[in-house]
């Protein structure tokens, strides 16, 4: 027998005992639905001669029980709809009262208004389609005398929510819209590098030699060919390793892997876009993104202007345009145009910023921007010719020696898509991976490896070429208006916490004292009291 550490899930298994002996399947295989809820009540006209006949399904999330007739709310992925039913009109009325919140049913019934002017669903039959055997933690909700939401005893625990995602997804519809307009972001990108004819490829996540970033990695092991293994930080080289054999635009939507920190803007597992284009360089791919951006913002917010926490952000071309040295001396007052690693570390302590003996030109700058520039940059900016060091994989500036040809859109204070004229001659990226191989020696242990097989590629023959990255999480990010990367994924990364025992409630914490002592109905919410003749 069953021992159970929470009364409401003890009194639930008993429940689908009682409904089971009754002869009811309470996990039956399917459900003939007919609409959602939202296209039912769509369709719903008050003056049909025949009222329209439904079959809809979803989660109980309220419960009203008036003897001979009780009002349940139903939530599907569109929306909710009032169910009416009567004990006349239901065989099966009486187990009704062994339904609770989160318990999953069907229901065939004809469309109608309550005196209230609420469109319902007058109940024919119901039929149990899932047992939900812990309570979940459903909030209440109520409208003030100025028609204002008052939500009480919401399921906001952050943690908890990102642990347990799918109980955040049940109770909380606006998470789900969160991650309808990531998939609207994605399938918008996709559809105008689409309709471009550029090509969309898979490259493998498991690299025998890791690069494309300066970054640290996850490591593994294949048995079968007794080698380590590495899962990819980028999916750069491989791209451009196909622009080698000949295609002219590819692109790749998938997941990169840092073994690195974790905080509101990364998560070792995030979604990149990465497209190249032969024959293009960094200042047409600059005026595409704008472009490319300006869509994927109407698409998912109807407006180029975006409302966020620090303000509202403006998407309308063109973008703002600076080269990084031009920010440093303006959120700074240090020009560092020409300067070696000891003027720069030099200007790095006068700004209080930490450094150490292993970081090169490129590393300090870096930190120097990093911490007195891009937080400044909330309109999107993009932030235009990079020293050399910074990105080993990118053109030198045709007229800026010193710097490379590479650009990064920082929006918000984050950087979300970095873009560089890809660099094609062999003999240079020989040079810029040794340089980064003594780097790496000094104690960098981000610095990249030097890959010879793409060194082989590039003496093949590469043409000339624009690549591009995008950040999908932290695009989202903006586009939702959410400050933390946890609430754009659907699990993100969290420390592994005790197992619970599976009968066991996983929300005490999320109900009040009161709440506890109550039947799962009491604790349901009430939008009103609908009485039906």
């Amino acid at each position: 027998m069953n021992t159970f550490e929470n009364d409401q899930v003890a009194r639930r298994y008993e429940e689908l005992h009682e409904l089971e002996t009754e002869g009811v399947v309470a996990y039956p295989y399917s459900f003939p639905k007919t609409f959602d809820t939202a296209a039912a009540r769509a369709l719903f006209q008050d003056d049909t001669p025949q009222p329209l006949q439904v079959a809809v399904a979803g989660r109980v999330v309220a419960i009203r029980r008036m003897g001979k007739a009780s009002f349940f709310h139903l939530q599907d992925d569109s929306g909710r709809l009032q169910i009416y039913l009567k004990k006349d009109d239901l065989p099966n009325y009486d187990h009704l009262k062994l339904y609770d919140i989160g318990d999953i049913i069907g229901v065939h019934g004809y469309m109608f208004r309550t005196r209230t002017g609420e469109v319902s669903v007058h109940a024919q039959s119901v039929q149990m389609l899932t047992k939900c055997l812990v309570p979940l933690p459903v909030p209440k909700e109520e409208t003030d005398e100025r028609g204002n939401r008052i939500i009480h005893d919401q399921f906001a625990d952050k943690e908890l929510r990102y642990r347990q995602r799918y109980l955040d997804l049940a109770v909380n519809p606006q998470v789900r819209d969160t991650f309808r307009k990531r998939a609207k972001i994605i399938t918008t990108m996709r559809r105008y590098l689409d309709q471009r004819g550029y090509l969309e490829v898979e490259t493998p996540v498991l690299h025998t030699m890791y690069g494309g970033a300066a970054a640290r990695p996850f490591s593994t092991h294949l048995n079968a060919l007794s080698i380590p293994l590495y899962l990819r930080i980028s999916l750069e080289l491989n791209l451009k390793r196909l622009i080698v054999g000949g295609f002219e635009g590819v692109y790749e939507l998938g997941k990169n892997f840092r073994n690195e920190g974790i905080d509101k803007t990364h998560n070792p597992e995030f979604t990149m876009l990465e497209l190249y284009v032969a024959y293009k360089d960094y200042l047409w791919m600059l005026e595409m993104v704008e472009e490319m951006l300006n869509e994927v913002v109407l698409a998912v917010n109807g407006s180029l202007h975006v409302k966020t926490a620090s303000g509202e952000l403006n998407f309308t071309r063109p973008f703002r345009r600076a080269t990084m040295h031009e920010l440093i001396y303006e959120y700074t007052g240090h020009r560092i145009d020409g300067m070696d690693a000891d003027a720069l570390r030099n200007v790095a302590n006068q700004l209080h910023i930490g450094v150490d003996a292993s970081m090169g030109a490129g590393k300090i700058i870096d930190e120097i921007f990093s911490e007195r520039v891009q937080p400044h940059l909330i309109q999107p900016t993009f932030v235009m010719d990079f020293p050399t060091e910074m990105v080993p994989l990118a053109k030198r500036h045709r007229s800026k020696p010193g710097l490379v040809e590479s650009w990064e859109l920082i929006v918000n204070g984050q950087e979300l898509a970095p873009c560089f004229s890809e660099l094609n001659d062999p003999r240079d990226q020989r040079e810029r991976f040794a340089e980064q191989a003594k780097l790496r020696a000094a104690g960098d242990d981000e610095a990249m490896l030097i890959d010879h097989d793409f060194l082989y590629a590039l003496e093949v023959g590469m043409p000339p070429a624009a690549g591009l990255g995008v950040g999908i999480d932290r695009l989202t990010m903006l586009l939702t208006g959410q400050e933390s990367i946890r609430d754009v994924i659907f699990f993100p990364m969290m420390r592994p916490e005790e197992k619970r025992p599976a009968a066991e409630n996983p929300n005490a914490a999320a109900a009040s004292p009161s709440e506890a002592a109550a039947t799962d109905s009491e604790r349901g919410e009430w939008d009103g009291g609908d009485r039906v003749e």
